[in-house]
């Protein structure tokens, strides 16, 4: 399932510190506004490796920070976020005294059809002590999953929406069990923030489901927690990561981001099993299958990405 990748070797005045045995690892001896073609493939390689990185003392202008992402990658303005520049649409700038603490375990935009591929955030302005990111492996949170939970998951897919956004309405359906394109690695893909429903149960069995493969992908084993300074550039692959900011901080906190436009999410194989929802007159708990009914029969009418 993996696509051919040509190895890059890293650069030799280049440092690279793993930072936990899950994942992360920090970059130092480059400027992110002068790199090359073959750095950008060095780039690429390492974050395969280590799935999140870190790349201190940077501090770019807002030019450099979007030349830099855009080597990546086409760039793609937040759908429900509002952009920070005119005169750039591709960044947005999210200020923690304005609200913009992401307290909840998530995978970047996962209530679109294909949600981002990678995110490229500087870090403009932190507070002396806490705001620290929290990020984790879900490769690692699937490989340590027992057998038949394995196999369980492989075959069911998930409900995301925008809700979080105040945009319930906008929806798409992902497998529970993601494979990344290039490493061939599978991988949890549900989240605390965006996913609603598991598909092919009913609604009690799915919040059960949930409840524990939300709360199984934030042990401590599977994360990299990263302290910040200001002017760091940080690069996450979405399709293998979720993120945390821990909100334990007074002042200000601004963070500048673009973002890489994303794949379509593949699974292990097709569903084993076909959607579930209550059969009989409509009641009081028909209330829990309205979401997901609106997805399958009624899509796009409502918003809803019909991607599966």
């Amino acid at each position: 399932m993996s696509k051919a990748h040509t190895l890059n070797s890293t650069p030799t005045n280049w440092q690279v510190k793993r930072l936990a045995p899950a994942l992360g690892a920090e970059v130092t001896g480059l400027d992110i506004a002068k790199v090359s073609e073959s750095d950008i493939g060095a780039i690429w390689d390492l974050l395969h490796e280590h799935e999140v990185l870190f790349f201190p003392n940077q501090n770019p202008t807002t030019d450099a920070h979007v030349a830099f992402g855009r080597q990546f990658g086409e760039l793609e303005g937040h759908p429900n976020l509002k952009n920070a520049f005119i005169d750039h649409p591709e960044i947005f700038e999210l200020a923690a005294t304005q609200g913009g603490i992401a307290d909840e375990w998530h995978t970047d935009i996962t209530f679109q059809s294909s949600p981002a591929l990678m995110s490229v955030l500087h870090m403009v302005k932190c507070p002396e002590t806490g705001g620290d990111t929290m990020w984790s492996s879900m490769d690692r949170a699937y490989d340590e999953l027992s057998q038949p939970m394995k196999e369980l998951c492989e075959g069911l897919t998930a409900l995301h929406d925008a809700l979080p956004h105040n945009r319930p309405d906008k929806t798409a359906v992902h497998p529970v069990v993601r494979v990344h394109p290039v490493t061939g690695k599978k991988g949890l893909y549900v989240n605390e923030h965006f996913t609603r429903r598991i598909v092919e149960m009913n609604a009690e069995e799915s919040d059960m489901l949930l409840r524990h493969l939300t709360k199984w992908v934030s042990n401590p084993r599977f994360t990299v927690r990263y302290n910040w300074t200001p002017g760091t550039i940080a690069i996450w692959d979405n399709r293998c990561t979720q993120h945390f900011v821990v909100n334990d901080f007074e002042g200000e906190r601004i963070i500048q981001r673009v973002t890489i436009m994303g794949d379509k999410p593949e699974g292990v194989g097709e569903p084993r099993w076909q959607p579930h929802m209550r059969s009989g007159p409509l009641s009081a708990t028909s209330r829990f299958d309205r979401q997901l009914h609106q997805y399958l029969h009624v899509g796009k009418g409502l918003g809803g990405q019909m991607d599966g």
